[in-house]
C-alpha cells in the first residue's frame, strides 16, 4: 500500500515518547511492505535527522515551523473565534496543507496516516480534494482531553476556566473525528473508552458513522534497550522526561517538591538526577541551590551512564494520557520504577511485581526509600519489568496488529 504519513514532530532519533512510537510505527509499516512518504513539520534543529527517515521512506517532505509566545496568544484568541481548540489552530499553518494537498493530487495514497491530534485536518482536507479518496487513519497518542482536564484539576486558580474551556473544545473534536476517519489508532483500552465518550460528547448525531477504534500499545526496541548493570548501593534517583511539556514538568516539579523532601529525611544522602531537554528555570534554580543532590543533565545522548549509576527511576505523572513510553523503556532497561496511578495507566505492569505504584508524596515517598533501602526488591521488579517489555511490548511484535488495517483497501 502507499501511504502518507504525516506527523507533527520529526520523528528520529527516538529519544522522546511521541517519536518512540512513530518511529516504530513507520518501521513496521515499511517493514509490511509498505511504501511511506513521510511529511513533518520540522524546526531548525531537527533538520539533520531527515536523512536517517529518507533512508526508510520513499520520500521525505520537511515543513518548516516556528513556535513563539507571541504566536501562540494570537492563536489562543482566535481560537475563541472559531470554537476549535487552540491545539488546532496553533498546527493548522497553510504550508502543510498545501504541501499534503499537492501530493495526494500528483499520487495514488491508498492511506493518509494523521499521527497526533492535530495533522488528522490535513489528512481530512487533502483526502477531500484527491481523485481516489483514500481512506483516513488517526492514530490518537492519547484522548488528549484527558490531559488538559488533568491538568485544569492541578493548575493555579487563574487558569483552570482557561484549561476548562480548551478541554470541552479538545473534547468535543475528539469525539466529531471519530464520525469523519474511516480508523482510529488507540494505545490502551483507557483511551479507546475516553474516545468514545468524546464521541458522545459531541455535536454529531447519534445516528453518524462511527470509525472502528483498534487498540494497539506503544512498542519499544527491547534488543536495543539492554538491561544496565546499575552500581550497587547507589542512593541515586533518576527522573526523565522532555520537560517543556508541561505534564512531564509538573509531575517531577511535584516529586521534587513533595516527595524528594520526604526522602531525604529517611535517607539523607539519597539524590536526584533530573534528565530532559529544555528544564524549566525553576529546575536549574533548584539545582544551584542544592548542589551534589539535585543535578539537572539537559539533553543525554546516552541514558546508559546515568542509570547505571542510580537505584532506580521514578515516573512521577500526575497529568497524562497514553502509555509513558519512560515506564516501557525502563522496563527494558531493567530499571527498578515508582511510579503513580495515572502513570501506569495503559501498561500491564502489576503493584509490587513489576513496579511500584503510589499517588500521595508521603505514599510515593515511602516506596522509593523501600526500594532504596531494599537490592532484593530493586532485583525483583528489574527482572520482571524486563520480561514484560520483551514478552508484550517489543515493536515487532506489538506493530504486527497493523497489518490487516492496511490491508483492507
Amino acid at each position: 500500500m502507499n501511504i502518507l504519513f504525516l506527523t507533527q514532530i520529526v520523528p528520529f532519533p527516538p529519544d522522546a515518547g511521541p517519536k518512540v512510537k512513530t518511529w516504530h510505527v513507520i518501521r513496521a509499516l515499511v517493514g509490511q511492505g509498505h511504501s511511506v512518504t513521510l511529511v513533518s513539520f520540522v524546526r531548525p534543529e531537527e533538520v539533520q535527522h531527515l536523512p536517517a527517515l529518507q533512508m526508510i521512506c520513499k520520500a521525505v517532505h520537511a515543513v518548516p515551523i516556528r513556535r513563539s509566545r507571541l504566536a501562540d496568544a494570537f492563536y489562543m484568541l482566535r481560537s475563541y473565534l472559531t470554537g476549535r481548540p487552540f491545539l488546532i489552530e496553533r498546527d493548522d499553518l497553510r504550508p502543510m496543507q498545501e504541501t499534503v494537498n499537492r501530493l495526494v493530487r500528483e499520487n495514488d495514497f491508498h492511506f493518509i496516516h494523521a499521527d497526533q491530534l492535530t495533522m488528522v485536518q490535513f489528512a481530512l482536507r487533502g483526502a477531500a480534494v484527491a481523485d481516489k479518496k483514500p481512506k483516513v487513519i488517526f492514530d490518537a497518542h492519547n484522548a488528549v482531553w484527558t490531559i488538559v482536564e488533568r491538568m485544569k484539576d492541578n493548575a493555579r486558580w487563574f487558569l483552570k476556566p482557561i484549561l476548562s474551556v480548551e478541554a470541552a473544545r479538545v473534547k468535543r473534536y475528539e469525539g466529531e473525528l471519530l464520525r469523519t476517519v474511516d480508523h482510529v489508532l488507540a494505545v490502551t483500552d483507557i483511551d479507546r473508552s475516553l474516545l468514545e465518550e468524546a464521541l458522545y460528547f459531541s455535536k454529531a448525531g447519534t445516528d453518524a458513522r462511527i470509525a472502528p477504534v483498534t487498540v494497539i500499545p506503544i512498542a519499544v526496541d527491547t534488543q536495543k534497550l539492554q538491561p544496565v548493570r546499575r552500581r550497587p548501593g547507589s542512593r541515586n534517583i533518576v527522573t526523565l522526561g522532555t520537560l517543556h511539556y508541561p505534564p512531564n514538568a509538573d509531575g517531577i516539579r511535584w516529586f521534587f517538591n513533595e516527595v524528594f523532601p520526604l526522602v531525604r529525611e529517611r535517607v539523607p544522602d539519597a539524590a536526584l538526577t533530573i534528565i530532559g531537554k529544555n528544564p524549566p528555570a525553576d529546575f536549574i534554580e533548584l539545582a544551584e541551590r542544592n548542589p551534589g543532590v539535585i543535578k539537572v543533565t539537559g539533553y543525554v545522548d546516552d541514558l546508559r551512564p546515568y542509570l547505571e549509576e542510580s537505584a532506580l527511576m521514578v515516573v512521577p505523572v500526575r497529568a497524562g494520557g497514553g502509555m509513558r513510553v519512560r515506564i516501557l523503556e525502563a522496563f527494558a532497561y531493567a530499571m527498578p520504577v515508582v511510579t503513580t496511578t495515572v502513570g501506569l495507566e495503559g501498561i500491564h505492569g502489576t503493584h509490587g511485581h513489576d513496579v511500584l505504584v503510589a499517588d500521595t508524596p508521603a505514599e510515593f515517598s515511602s516506596r522509593t526509600v523501600e526500594l532504596l533501602q531494599d537490592a532484593s526488591l530493586q532485583d525483583k521488579l528489574a527482572s520482571n519489568g524486563r520480561k514484560l517489555a520483551t514478552t508484550k511490548y517489543d515493536w515487532q511484535a506489538v506493530l504486527s496488529a497493523m497489518q490487516p488495517i492496511y490491508e483492507d483497501a
